[in-house]
């Protein structure tokens, strides 16, 4: 009887013991299954920059001074863009000035020549009158009562070049706020949509890779100055027109 009793006893020793090794392989398995950190994209080999939240309804340009720039990417290279400015102080006089032409930027090789076609400026709610509606160089543009919210809405052209050696619609492209030199301290937020951003690089930064998470979420840093929010980006284009 006592013989039994060992045997039984060991029996139930041993499948303890197994069932807790089966538990430490699966906490095993679930530690290296754990997410790895983002890839530092294709324009880099730094490591990569943490996650951050896109820009939202609130922050520079929405609710607080700082500017909020929202691109739509076109199949034909070209971007349709929206501003939101909060100035921290009424200006009678909005300066503009298009991205930098690439061939002077990194990751772009190419000669560029951005230009805004098709402006309409709206400030403090109401339209504003313009003579000109292409900014392919830098210019004022005078308001008639001077204002501290302003929205620019625009199709930016002749920014992007394709890429060579490359899959089909993928290009390399420079962004900026047209209106970035009204104030160049301005915290600025950028954002592509679409989903197509695979790298980008802000020549102004000391630290220039300002890509966060990985695609197809990939972001760009949040609340770059005014005076260095410049953007070349690396994206798939649509497929649309």
């Amino acid at each position: 009887m006592s013989g039994r009793r060992t045997g039984s006893g060991s029996r139930v020793l041993a499948i303890g013991a197994l069932a807790l090794g089966l538990s430490t392989a699966t906490s095993c398995s679930a530690e290296l299954a754990a997410p790895t950190p983002p890839s530092p994209g294709l324009l880099s080999s730094e490591p990569a920059v943490a996650v951050q939240p896109p820009p939202t309804a609130e922050g520079p340009g929405q609710t607080a001074p700082g500017i909020h720039l929202t691109a739509v990417p076109r199949g034909d290279g070209s971007f349709d863009i929206t501003e939101d400015i909060l100035l921290r102080g009424a200006t009678s006089i909005v300066q503009l000035r298009p991205p930098e032409s690439g061939e002077r930027l990194q990751g772009m090789m190419i000669r560029t020549a951005p230009k805004a076609t098709n402006l309409q400026v709206v400030a403090d709610g109401q339209p504003v009158s313009l003579d000109q509606t292409e900014v392919n160089k830098a210019r004022d543009l005078p308001l008639v009562t001077s204002a501290t919210k302003l929205k620019l809405t625009y199709r930016l052209t002749g920014s992007s070049v394709s890429r060579l050696h490359s899959k089909a619609r993928r290009a390399s492209a420079a962004i900026s706020p047209l209106a970035a030199d009204t104030d160049d301290t301005l915290p600025t937020n950028l954002a592509v949509s679409g989903g197509g951003l695979l790298n980008v690089v802000c020549p102004r930064l000391q630290e220039t890779r300002c890509a966060v998470g990985e695609p197809p979420g990939l972001g760009i840093q949040q609340g770059i100055p005014a005076a260095q929010a410049l953007a070349v980006l690396q994206l798939n284009l649509p497929l649309q027109p």
